[in-house]
């Protein structure tokens, strides 16, 4: 009897004091390894033998309870795995492979009787792994003081990085090594119309790395729904990141009840970057559509009036004489225009015509409705009605013109983050973009977020993003949602989540300018949640021919832009410049006029982060091809091989391309067009300028429509 008590009671202390667990990836390239060691659980992450996270901490602070960081006890482990296809509404191909093994490790802290799971799955590209709270009597309500999750890195790696911060993502990437993070940090943050950045080490996701080992690491998260927004603490000294949720108000993390699960945290991680390009792990670990009829969900190229408000050419108030506006009461029938308004009917209707002149299926309108003249920086709560236009915008005339052209209007909602006004209206908001035919949104949140102190990233914030997605799919309608939460693959759950701004766009450019390689960063990093609204194809890079108040440039050439259909993946695309400017380079133009926005196949032909980008796509339901290369700072030759093409069929090429002196800042327009014939086994050297690129259109053809072309 002695003995069975003895040994009962060493195996209780084996299993607190020290436990062991390793799983790998399907293909044995990625290992998990999860330890139970005196009552602490600790994982680590290793590729091909070469570590990537070293041992780490996981647990929590629990408001006014003890902490969830220790004390553990092993209660049971289960290993599972999974291999599927599923086919996405829209996205960079039409099958995705979601193939993982899995363990799932229940511990039980002793002395209070909370329980928590952690699921682990390991992909070929990675990890992603999550906390689930069961439903228990010591964890009913709770709130989370901290997320103490830890990303322990092997050593001083490279990073592309921007400051980590509660209210904006708007940002350019530095790069640097992780110990100089600190004294960057100052000349990082720039300025911005909401901002709070929380620590001199403070990064946020998506995070990309670079080992001396030549390991591409990437941590994120997926699948964030009722819970704030991560960011990562570093310890400089021991290169160390924690997780750092966004505070409410008040301080707090998270409002939880169990049973709960937390959003997914990934490691990303290769020894080739063009397997961080083609990673779906972040999609895999969302939940399946939960919209059951997809068919009004269609990918779109559209115009709009919005760039020349952004250089300043127009605006987006009707006038200038109120200084304040109060909705209901303010009568714009008698005010005076101000001359500069771009919303006005004569304009809109100009750039329908140039839409439904070259085959673009939809129109947005920025500053139709009215409240634009004191929108902003006035903690104004019932700002828009989004119902009611200015007297010079034609609604019902606008509408029916757009109808006759077969050209779609698309609705803009800026809520001036006052997001209980946007909420009180969205019914209503929803059902009039029905009524008047506009089946897709852009949304916006600019400014301070009402009610005052909330955060743009803290948990209620990230609910009502979420709120305004699925109210949208019960209308059938489309959204584009700029300055909310970075994406983290919600879209596949609810694809009519088409596009994100969520990071520094091309409205930058107009605002003093981003780095020349910033478009070879973002999808490393931003892009990995999902598609993003870039709003590229600017052809004019002097904005002070636009607005000669705005001594802004373009950091790109013409080449570069028109790559970025490719490279900047989205499912809705605009050409983003003037109709004037694009009937000066109507060659040029071409190329964003044939180029698709939905595919069968990607191919990732070239990538560093930071510095060159090249992409190669099969448009679906189609044999047509198209290639993009973005470029950094130095120039570069990029080689690529056609072999992705039919074995058996020859293509027509159409190459775009920086001319021999271009340069994004004194010579962005110049730019060479010629096209030649290309199978399977052909081949490219192709230099791309400073800022530059190329794009290339590739269509099947017979040999009588090769007569006379050159070979490649």
């Amino acid at each position: 009897m002695k003995k069975h008590i003895l040994l009962t009671l060493f195996l209780c202390l084996w299993s607190l004091l020290i436990f062991a667990q390793s799983i790998q990836s399907p293909n044995g390239n990625v290992k998990l390894d999860f330890n139970l060691v005196d009552g602490k659980a600790v994982y680590q992450l290793s590729f091909k033998g070469k570590e990537v996270v070293k041992p780490s901490r996981l647990g929590f602070e629990i408001k006014n309870q003890p902490t969830l960081m220790d004390g553990f006890r092993l209660i049971s482990t289960k290993i599972d795995s999974f291999d599927e296809y599923w086919a996405p509404v829209w996205g960079e191909e039409s099958k995705i492979r979601n193939h993982y093994n899995e363990l799932a490790v229940t511990i039980n802290q002793a002395s209070t009787d909370r329980t928590l799971l952690i699921r682990f799955r390991v992909f070929d590209d990675g990890l992603g792994f999550r906390y689930e709270f069961p439903t228990q009597p010591e964890l009913g309500h709770f709130v989370v003081k901290e997320e103490r999750t830890q990303f322990a890195m092997s050593g001083n790696h490279t990073a592309f990085w921007i400051a980590g911060d509660y209210e904006t993502q708007e940002y350019d990437y530095t790069e640097s090594k992780l110990s100089e993070i600190r004294d960057l940090m100052a000349k990082a943050v720039t300025a911005n119309l909401s901002q709070k950045p929380f620590s001199p080490t403070g990064v946020q996701t998506s995070l990309m790395m670079k080992t001396s080992e030549g390991l591409y690491i990437n941590l994120h998260e997926a699948a964030l729904m009722d819970y704030s927004t991560m960011h990562l603490n570093l310890d400089d000294k021991n290169f160390i990141f924690e997780s750092w949720l966004t505070p409410d108000v008040n301080g707090d993390k998270g409002y939880l009840q169990s049973p709960f699960n937390t959003p997914w945290r990934t490691v990303i991680v290769s020894d080739d970057a063009r397997d961080i390009l083609s990673s779906r792990m972040t999609y895999n670990l969302n939940e399946p559509s939960k919209i059951k009829d997809v068919s009004w969900i269609k990918p779109m190229k559209y115009i709009g009036v919005w760039w020349e408000m952004i250089t300043g050419k127009s605006s987006w108030a009707y006038t200038d004489e109120f200084p304040a506006v109060r909705l209901g009461e303010t009568d714009f029938s008698k005010a005076k225009p101000n001359g500069k308004h771009g919303a006005n009917t004569a304009n809109v209707k100009r750039y329908i015509d140039f839409a439904a002149a070259h085959g673009f299926s939809g129109v947005l309108v920025e500053g139709w409705n009215i409240g634009w003249e004191d929108w902003f920086g006035n903690s104004k709560d019932y700002v828009f009605d989004f119902l009611t236009p200015y007297p010079d915008f034609d609604l019902e005339g606008i509408r029916d013109y757009a109808k006759s052209k077969g050209v779609e209007m698309v609705m803009h909602h800026e809520t001036s983050s006052s997001v209980r006004n946007y909420e009180r209206h969205m019914d209503r908001a929803y059902q009039f973009m029905k009524d008047n035919g506009y089946n897709a949104v852009k949304s916006g949140y600019v400014g301070d977020i009402l009610p005052r102190g909330e955060n743009h990233y803290s948990q209620w914030i990230v609910n009502h993003y979420q709120y305004a997605i699925e109210k949208a799919a019960d209308y059938q309608i489309m959204v584009n949602a700029h300055e909310a939460v970075r994406p983290t693959g919600i879209a596949r759950t609810w694809p009519n989540l088409i596009a994100n701004e969520s990071a520094r766009g091309t409205e930058y450019q107009a605002f003093g300018g981003s780095k020349p390689n910033h478009v070879t960063v973002l999808p490393f990093t931003r892009q990995i949640g999902g598609p993003m609204d870039y709003t590229p194809g600017i052809f004019e890079m002097d904005i002070s021919k636009i607005n000669p108040e705005n001594n802004s440039w373009v950091n790109s050439t013409i080449a570069n832009q028109l790559a970025l259909y490719v490279t900047m993946y989205s499912p809705l695309q605009m050409a983003a410049d003037l109709p004037e400017n694009y009937e000066r380079f109507m060659d040029a133009f071409q190329f964003i006029k044939d180029v698709a926005i939905d595919w069968d196949e990607s191919k990732y032909l070239e990538a560093e982060p930071g510095y060159f980008i090249t992409v190669a796509r099969k448009e679906k339901d189609s044999n047509n091809w198209f290639v993009g290369n973005v470029n950094g700072v130095p120039v570069r030759t990029s080689t690529i091989s056609f072999d992705f093409l039919d074995a058996d069929k020859t293509y027509i090429a159409t190459i775009y391309a920086d001319a021999k002196d271009a340069h994004y800042r004194n010579n962005p327009q110049a730019y060479t067009i010629r096209k030649v014939v290309v199978t399977n086994k052909s081949t490219l050297s192709q230099e791309s300028a400073p800022g530059g690129g190329y794009a290339i259109s590739i269509v099947e053809a017979t040999k009588e429509q090769t007569k006379g072309l050159k070979k490649l």
